[in-house]
Formats: C-alpha cells, structure tokens, sequence
C-alpha cells in the first residue's frame, strides 16, 4: 500500500491511500483545487481516484466531497448519519454507498473496516484499510480511545494518529473556556499525551510507524507532538518511525 496525507488540522484533511489501480481518499476536507494540487505534488493525476471514504460530516473534513463526488462520478461511501448530517453539500447525483459501524466493505483492491469512534458529529467513524498482507489504521478526530478503538488499532502496519493539542498550551492558550472545555471533552480531540501512551501499548504489539495528526495550530507544535511521543515510546524510539502530518503540504507517500 501507498499512503500520504495530503493535510492534516482544522483547516482541511485528506488522506491518499493506492493499491495497485485502486486509487482512494479518506476524507476531502479541501476544495477540489487545492486536492487536485496536493495529489499533484505526490505524482497522482485527480482523475485517477476511485472514491472516496468520508469519516463524518464536519467542514474540515467533508468540505470538497460533493464537489470532487460530482466531477469524478466516483462512489462516495459513509454512515447514513454522516450523509443525513452533511445532505446540503449533495445535489442527489453523487454515487452515495451507506456504511454501517463495524462493517467491512470492499473498495477495488482493497477491502476497508468502518468503526466507531468518540467525537461531537451525528455518526463518525475511522477506518482500517486492507490489502491482504497490511493494515493501516486512521485514528483522528476522537475525544478518547475507547476499548473498541484500540482493538481495531491492534495489528496495523502504520496509525495515523490524532495529537490534537499540548494540555498546558491549550489551558493557558487564548481559547474560551467553552472551546477548551470541547476540545479537551471525551468527544472532543486527543492531547499529545493520550496519543503518546496509545501509541506505546501499540508499539509493544508490534507497530513500529505512526504519522501524527490533526495537530492544533494554536494548541500544539510538531517538535511538542514528537516529543511527548518519544517519551511515550521508553526507549523503543530507535525501531519505531514518528512522521509528522502537516495542514499546508502532503507527507511523503509511504510505502506500508
């Protein structure tokens, strides 16, 4: 599998994943310009993509689906919660296929596992891709790690992992007590320090890549992000790799 994330925060997230000719995005929270120049920059011609899998309805995330939907006649796959919640963004001509919690379906060459997760929006999800020998697990816009959660993380070959915020930043950031009080919540976003202990039980089963993600502009710094994981790992650093996903450019394409 090939997978980069194109971007990464609140102001936009989307992530390419490819096996052989299935080409697939998880999420368009960009317009249809800046995703075609972001898959520019990784060698992927737009009209290459085979569809597209929307994790919930918030504007960050859904906001060049309808558009990218209708120019590409592709399937668009989510839970009918998340189409009921974002139904303006859609004219009635895109390819909509319902997704139920928990349930695999098969996208071209790669089969994908819905599940549920934590988070203020009508009925998210995050997703595991499969391509028969690797696993990579989306784990993003989350308040906590529920049981369910890990166990769907467990035996995946890369985690792109929500580090949404540092806690003292966030506490004695410029944020009205009502934001900190709903990123912080348990259907907020993760802090540093949740995704940093997650990441090492994960890495004691095995994983040895993450890409952290969704890292606040305000709250968070990528050397704060990589370092509260680092500490996390205990010495297991040197066999575990730590990207970090940024908000204005696409990562490396991984080769998982």
């Amino acid at each position: 599998m090939q997978v980069s994330v194109l971007a990464s925060g609140s102001t936009g997230n989307a992530i390419y994943v490819q096996k052989g000719a299935t080409r697939l995005l998880i999420d368009a929270g960009l317009s249809g310009k800046e995703i075609t120049k972001r898959l520019s920059e990784i060698g992927v011609e737009l009209k290459k993509l085979n569809g597209i899998l929307v994790s919930h309805e918030h504007h960050d995330h859904v906001g060049g689906v309808g558009v990218l939907a209708r120019k590409l006649r592709c399937p668009v796959w989510m839970t009918r919660g998340t189409f009921e919640a974002a139904r303006r963004r859609f004219k009635g001509r895109e390819r909509i296929r319902f997704i139920e919690n928990d349930a695999t379906f098969a996208v071209g060459d790669l089969s994908a596992r819905a599940f549920s997760i934590s988070h203020d929006a009508a009925d998210p999800v995050n997703f595991v891709i499969e391509d028969g020998e690797t696993q990579v697990a989306v784990a993003t816009d989350m308040g906590k790690v529920t049981p369910l959660v890990f166990e769907r993380l467990q035996g995946a070959d890369m985690v792109i992992m929500e580090s949404n915020y540092d806690r003292d930043l966030l506490m004695n950031g410029p944020y009205p007590w009502h934001l900190k009080q709903r990123i912080s919540s348990t259907h907020g976003h993760l802090a540093n320090s949740d995704s940093a202990e997650t990441l090492a039980r994960l890495a004691e089963q095995g994983l040895r890549h993450a890409v952290l993600a969704h890292l606040s502009q305000e709250n968070n710094r990528p050397d704060i992000a990589r370092a509260t994981c680092e500490r996390g790992l205990n010495g297991k650093r040197r066999h575990f790799q730590i990207d970090v996903a940024a908000p204005d450019r696409p990562t490396p394409v991984f080769v998982v």
